[in-house]
């Protein structure tokens, strides 16, 4: 039952359902029927709906038939009006007809004419776009055209900002186009050819710097030794310094008058040169040409030397495109390595001082392209790097300079280097690098500088003792005599008053010595100037050069000259009078010295001149070979003696020898009138103390073996013609016989001899008032046994004398007693 139900429900559902979609399609559009029909299609009820479809299909059929019946009269006569019609229709068709093939005709040319119009109208349209297309395209075109002029004029820096703007600005517009792509493509192709050419650039330039920094460097120190010209360019780099600020031109300003330009930045340089229509003409070598400025009174600065723009370029060029440091990395390790080939000096430099010149020019020009770099651009180089690099060649400059200034023996060439040595570090330190260590080296070269003017002035005292005649300056006239007066401090007011012709005690050399110590004096003042020091340091450095010059040049000068072979008594008395007068000049050249510095000599540490002790010295070695000189002559008299010691003849004058050598002595002692009273006292007691011991050594020589009474006269009288000459008084300023006391030895043992007082001698002897004190016991017995063996020799028959053998046995008597004597003294 239930299962009866259910199906009763379902089923009027289903019928009911249908009913709807019955009425759907026949109130809905025939387009919109599909969803309805679809329902349909998805229900299960498929077969009862065409049922009812059909159903309703009947119905409404006969609903038409029904109507069609109800107006057929209607229907009819409408058919036979439409028949009407239809007749007018065809007639109508046909003047349509004909009417359009009348129109097809007529207006075929009208076709023909819009469809050329058309056409036309196309062609009109694609002009009107290409147009359009073509002006976009046209302006990367003119970017790509004027990067690829100024890539041929070498206006690099502009190429890569045209680059970038056809990059970035205008080759985004048109992409699509395939000329594009192939611009995309050779972008990066173009970016590296400019930096290789820019690099080629930077190369060149450094290459040019290199070969011409000589160049820059003379310029810049012509620049250093002019003091208007530092002062300007002192002052610009203490507001460089001060205001590091690159975005602002940095200017050097000129002093009134001048006609230096302003030193630009590199972003200056840059702004002119991409603003400009045409090309900026540049030169490869970065060097430009200023031969036609010489004649121009104006130095010209290092930056109108040098065109920086290769520099600036490459320096903006790699910037832009990222490798700013790769770059800077470039130039610096190219920059040092051009900094130890200039600091690397040529093997010859030492010989001229061109050399030199050309060595510093070089540093200073590598030095003022760099200050300048430093002060124009933005972190190319810095202040360490810079400082680096300067002390690097300030160590090897120096050693350098120590190396080859050691090589220098010509003063002048030291002076010279000395001067081109502080204009060398006056100019270096004008742009800010420190210098002090340069001055240091300066004290050391001075040393140097000393040692090359000792030798010079060596040769030049040398010449002058050498070319000196060793007599007194003749004087014929005021004039001559007033000219001496002023080359040398002498005053001596017994010698004003006499008459012409007269003569100063010194020789030609005494004026020339002192002026050449005052010559010495100026060249030690002039290598003291410009080195910043103290009036005292320059004093102390004076003095002690001049020290040096006294006590050891002009020393050892005056000892060679006394120490010829060859000079003669003459000379050697004048040396000592020239030595006396020098001495007294030196209080003249302490006051010579302390008016060129301008330092009192009572000033606490001052050094004092050495003079007095050097001519004391020289003095001192001329006396002692006066003496020497002297005593050589004696021997060479005492070489002519010729005595014949077995002789039995007695004499009655001295030997011919002596009195040619007494002679001698008396003309050389009245040389000696000039001389200081102990140096003449001195020589005469040293020649008369040489002589008796000469003759007490040829009395007693070993070759002289036997001697008779005859030859002890005749030695007796040469004894007493030297005591007559110490008796005359050759030397003033003897006191009585003090000069004979020089002969008491001999003296006293001739007495004895000739006398035959042994017995006095034997009594007397070892007690102060022996009349023979003077006699030794060895000497006696050396003399006495000559004479014994005399007797025994020469008197065979002696024996049978009586007086003779009481003489034989008296000289054995006294020889045995001599002998007791002297065994006694030496126990």
């Amino acid at each position: 039952m239930e299962r009866g139900k259910m199906a009763e429900a379902e089923s009027l559902e289903t019928a009911a359902e249908h009913e709807r979609i019955l009425r759907e399609i026949e109130s809905t559009d025939t387009a919109c029927i599909g969803p309805t029909l679809r329902s349909v299609y998805d229900g299960e009820e498929h077969g009862r709906f065409m049922e009812k479809l059909e159903t309703r299909i009947r119905n409404h059929d006969r609903e038409i038939e029904k109507m069609c019946n109800f107006h057929y009269q209607g229907f009819v006569d409408s058919i036979t009006e439409l028949l009407k019609v239809r007749g007018e229709a065809q007639k109508l068709k046909n003047q349509v007809t004909d009417t359009n093939r009348k129109l097809q005709h007529e207006g075929k040319e009208l076709v023909i004419a819009m469809e050329e119009l058309k056409q036309c109208r196309l062609q009109q349209r694609n002009i009107s776009a290409t147009v359009d297309k073509l002006m976009l395209c046209l302006p990367v075109l003119e970017m790509y055209s004027k990067l690829r002029d100024q890539m041929k004029t070498k206006r690099h820096y502009p190429a890569l900002k045209t680059l970038e703007h056809l990059e970035h600005t205008y080759l985004p517009q048109v992409s699509h186009y395939r000329f594009c792509k192939v611009m995309v493509d050779n972008i990066p192709k173009l970016r590296e050819e400019i930096k290789d050419v820019s690099m080629s650039d930077l190369k060149d330039f450094l290459e040019s710097i290199r070969k011409h920094s000589d160049k820059i460097g003379e310029t810049a120190m012509k620049q250093g030794n002019d003091p208007y010209v530092a002062e300007d360019l002192v002052c610009p780099r203490e507001e460089a310094q001060q205001q590091r600020n690159l975005d602002n031109i940095i200017f050097q300003q000129p002093r009134i008058g001048s006609k230096r330009k302003p030193k630009k930045d590199a972003y200056t340089i840059f702004d002119t040169e991409i603003g400009s229509t045409s090309p900026k003409s540049e030169q490869d070598s970065g060097i430009l040409d200023v031969e036609d400025e010489e004649d121009d009174e104006e130095v010209p600065g290092a930056q109108d030397l040098v065109d920086f723009s290769p520099v600036y370029r490459c320096l903006h060029i790699y910037s832009v495109l990222g490798a700013r440091e790769t770059f800077e990395n470039y130039y610096r390790k190219q920059r040092r390595k051009q900094a130890r080939l200039v600091l690397q000096p040529p093997s010859n430099m030492h010989e001229t001082l061109d050399g030199y010149r050309k060595y510093f020019n070089q540093i200073v020009g590598f030095f003022v392209v760099e200050d300048h770099i430093l002060h124009t651009t933005q972190g190319l180089v810095n202040r360490a790097y810079i400082d680096e690099l300067w002390e690097m060649a300030l160590s090897k400059t120096i050693a350098a300079l120590r190396t080859h200034s050691s090589y220098c023996s010509d003063p002048n060439l030291v002076l010279d280097l000395k001067n081109l040595i502080v204009l060398f570090a006056d100019t270096l330190q004008v742009y800010g690098f420190p210098v002090n260590q340069l001055f240091d080296m300066l004290l050391e070269i001075r040393d140097q500088y000393s040692e090359t003017l000792l030798k010079k002035w060596s040769g030049i005292f040398r010449n002058i003792l050498d070319s000196d005649n060793y007599s007194p300056i003749p004087v014929t006239s005021e004039e001559i005599y007033k000219k001496v007066v002023g080359q040398f401090p002498f005053q001596d007011t017994e010698l004003e008053k006499q008459p012409f012709p007269k003569k100063f005690p010194f020789s030609e050399f005494v004026p020339k010595v002192y002026n050449q110590i005052k010559e010495f004096i100026y060249a030690c003042l002039k290598f003291s100037e410009d080195l910043h020091l103290s009036s005292t340091e320059v004093d102390d450095m004076i003095r002690k050069s001049t020290n040096l010059l006294l006590t050891r040049t002009l020393s050892s000068s005056l000892q060679n000259v006394i120490k010829r072979k060859n000079i003669g008594l003459t000379e050697l008395v004048q040396i000592i009078i020239n030595t006396t007068h020098l001495e007294k000049s030196c209080k003249y050249l302490e006051e010579f010295i302390t008016n060129i510095t301008n330092v009192l000599p009572e000033t606490v540490h001052t050094t004092k001149l050495y003079g007095t002790t050097t001519f004391k010295d020289a003095r001192h070695a001329a006396e002692e070979e006066i003496y020497t000189n002297l005593n050589q002559k004696i021997d060479q008299f005492l070489q002519l003696a010729d005595y014949d010691w077995m002789t039995g003849d007695l004499g009655n004058k001295a030997s011919d020898y002596l009195v040619d050598l007494i002679a001698f002595l008396r003309s050389t002692f009245a040389v000696f009138t000039h001389l200081p009273g102990k140096v003449a006292q001195t020589a005469c007691m040293s020649a008369c103390k040489h002589l008796a011991t000469s003759l007490m050594q040829l009395l007693l020589e070993a070759e002289v073996r036997q001697l008779t009474l005859g030859a002890l006269q005749q030695f007796n009288l040469d004894v007493r013609e030297c005591e007559q000459f110490a008796r005359s008084g050759p030397v003033p300023g003897f006191q009585e016989d003090t000069l004979q006391l020089a002969f008491i030895d001999l003296r006293q043992l001739l007495d004895l001899f000739l006398q035959w007082d042994w017995s006095t001698y034997l009594a007397d002897y070892g007690q102060p008032t022996c009349k023979y004190l003077r006699v030794n016991p060895v000497t006696a017995l050396t003399l006495l046994e000559k004479m014994k063996d005399t007797s025994r020799k020469n008197n065979m028959f002696a024996q049978f004398r009586k007086n003779e053998r009481d003489k034989q046995k008296l000289i054995d008597t006294v020889a045995k007693q001599l002998r007791g004597l002297i065994s006694s003294h030496h126990s």
